[in-house]
């Protein structure tokens, strides 16, 4: 399986490296798994008073454009041979 450059260059800033016969499926439950868990000291930050529940959609989108993978389906993350 071949990864396009541009998703290894993504997966690697999440420091992800996958190898030739890595499922994409499963580096996408990877990459879910650490925006859940940003998404939730997002929570708690606001819930310690960071910041107001009026700010957090503005802290919400720029933590998604960190994840733009999360919107890209994983038949399109590879190319055919």
């Amino acid at each position: 399986m071949t990864y396009r450059p541009e998703v290894l260059d993504e997966l690697a800033r999440h420091g992800l490296a996958p190898k030739p016969d890595t499922a994409p499926e499963r580096l996408r439950e990877q990459i879910s798994d650490l925006y859940r868990v940003e998404i939730r000291k997002l929570r708690d930050r606001c819930r310690a008073g960071e910041f107001t529940t009026r700010e957090l959609p503005g802290h919400v989108v720029r933590l998604r454009r960190r994840y733009p993978l999360l919107s890209i389906p994983v038949a399109r993350w590879t190319v055919l041979p």
